[in-house]
């Protein structure tokens, strides 16, 4: 016979894991009944616990203990217990002004998104930088340093820059590295690192140095380009060792390569990155083993189908999801607006939160 999942049996359920996110100890009957004054026995919660048990929601870790929430629990927890997750006004604002007190400078927008979720959702952050699909120059700058040497600043269409030194052959001031810039940015403006290569190889009889310049260019976009996926900005490592789930170094230091590699994000990233919303990834929805103990909150940031980056927070299956999906929404929403202000762009709607299934 199929166990009906009454109103009761949901409330239970919420009580459950809310008690197990905060104490991380199984969660007992008389527990629930003390802690949130049920106007029901020790007993009857026993039945419904055991009743959620068999539901696959709950499971116990020894035959006198409490119960402990399974992956299919905290499922249901999300998609049907939370309410709409929002982070407190006061919150919000305090958040804001600390992104428009800071430069008009995507790294720096990056490690504060970072640092702000981990102190909000209390578990580690990752943050892929938003870009382009196909990296794209929007403009270079060339800048002496001394007589045999320039530096060379690559600006590209999502904001990003990069930088690299050039050696001199024949000294150049700065009036003549400016020129040399001009014809470098008439030849490559908004070009794809394909395109940059055409023009190395179409123009014939070019000046030795536009050359160099233009082959530093293309390496510098190439290099770029190649680590797309792997630039990931991971903050709140302090945050994570309070958790008692990594109290041993080993867990620690697995956690860290995973994140670091890219593997926590990289697998998830085509879904993210075309879903509008937040994203939830929970225990054994992982593909990678190493994973099956952790959940992870994502969203997209940007401009849709031009500059999108992708943030949000990693950390145990006791996980307080509410807390991370307000957390990880609001940024996103802030980060956004923050892209579209610097491209000079309208933002639209965002669409309300979603959990990945």
């Amino acid at each position: 016979m199929t166990i009906e999942m009454t109103d009761r049996r949901r409330h239970i359920l919420k009580l459950v894991i809310q008690a197990y996110v905060e104490t991380s100890a199984p969660v007992a009957s008389e527990h629930l009944v003390r802690r949130y004054g049920l106007n029901v026995s020790s007993a009857t919660i026993r039945n419904e616990l055991a009743c959620l048990e068999e539901m696959g929601y709950l499971t116990h870790l020894h035959t006198s203990a409490g119960r402990i929430p399974t992956d299919a629990g905290y499922r249901f927890y999300v998609e049907h217990l939370l309410e709409q997750p929002a982070l407190a006004p006061h919150e919000q604002q305090s958040i804001r002004t600390q992104f428009h007190r800071s430069m008009t400078s995507i790294d720096q927008w990056i490690h504060l998104a970072g640092s702000v979720m981990a102190r909000h959702a209390q578990n580690v952050s990752v943050v892929l930088p938003p870009r382009a699909a196909v990296a794209r120059l929007r403009t270079m700058h060339m800048v002496s340093i001394h007589d045999a040497m320039a530096l060379i600043v690559v600006v590209l269409h999502d904001g990003m820059i990069r930088q690299v030194t050039l050696g001199l052959d024949v000294p150049q001031s700065q009036v003549e590295l400016n020129q040399i810039a001009v014809v470098v940015n008439e030849l490559c403006r908004d070009a794809t690192v394909g395109q940059v290569r055409q023009q190395i190889e179409a123009y014939e009889g070019m000046v030795p140095v536009v050359r160099h310049v233009l082959e530093l260019v293309y390496g510098t976009m190439q290099q770029y380009e190649a680590a797309l996926n792997n630039d990931i900005r991971a903050d709140g490592i302090l945050e994570m060792l309070n958790q008692p789930e990594f109290a041993q170094t080993e867990r620690v230091k697995s956690l860290l390569e995973l994140v670091q590699s890219g593997q926590v994000l990289v697998p998830h990233l085509p879904r993210v990155t075309r879903s509008d919303g937040v994203q939830v990834i929970i225990g054994n929805e992982h593909q990678q083993p190493d994973m099956r103990e952790m959940s992870i909150v994502l969203a997209r940031y940007g401009l849709e189908d031009q500059i999108v980056g992708v943030l949000g927070v990693v950390g145990p299956t006791r996980m307080p999801y509410a807390r991370a999906i307000a957390t990880v929404q609001y940024i996103a929403a802030v980060m956004s607006d923050l892209v579209s202000d610097l491209h000079g762009e309208p933002r639209g709607e965002r669409a309300p939160h979603e959990s990945a299934s």
